[in-house]
């Protein structure tokens, strides 16, 4: 059996999505390994159509120059001695991208955080993890964020 060493994190920029990321940098760590943050997400005329009249090309640049900046600010803020760090933005479904980018970096491990959501809340915005866990060709560990 070989270890991982290069680890995928998307990340939501949520709490949990945090943690997994720390998880993944210790483990990296450890492994002598390489950790890809990767944020993928979709503009909102790709969820609802309908939008496009109501966003303009304003909007629509304001969410992608935020969305950079978090992702640059997040691997800032992470880097960690012995532990390359490296960002990906990527527009589309994350579960579309999620899988594309683990072929195209060729990772061995999936770390991502999980929020636990059921009910109502997991019903309109779906689980990425939960997709991810179903559907990858490698391995995935999903992360909780400690009770606080």
């Amino acid at each position: 059996m070989r270890l991982p060493k290069t680890f995928l994190v998307p990340t939501d920029f949520s709490q949990t999505a945090d943690y997994a990321l720390d998880y993944a940098i210790a483990l990296a760590q450890k492994l002598d390994g390489t950790v890809h943050v990767v944020h993928a997400y979709m503009h909102p005329e790709l969820l609802w159509p309908d939008t496009s009249a109501v966003l303009g090309a304003e909007t629509i640049e304001a969410i992608d120059k935020a969305s950079k900046a978090a992702l640059r600010e997040l691997v800032s803020k992470k880097q960690t001695p012995g532990v390359r760090i490296e960002g990906h933005l990527k527009l589309g479904d994350p579960r579309v991208m999620l899988e594309s980018i683990a072929t195209e970096l060729h990772a061995d491990l999936i770390c991502m955080g999980t929020h636990g959501r059921r009910g109502l809340g997991r019903f309109l915005l779906g689980s990425v993890a939960e997709y991810t866990v179903r559907t990858s060709k490698i391995p995935v560990l999903t992360v909780h964020a400690p009770a606080s």
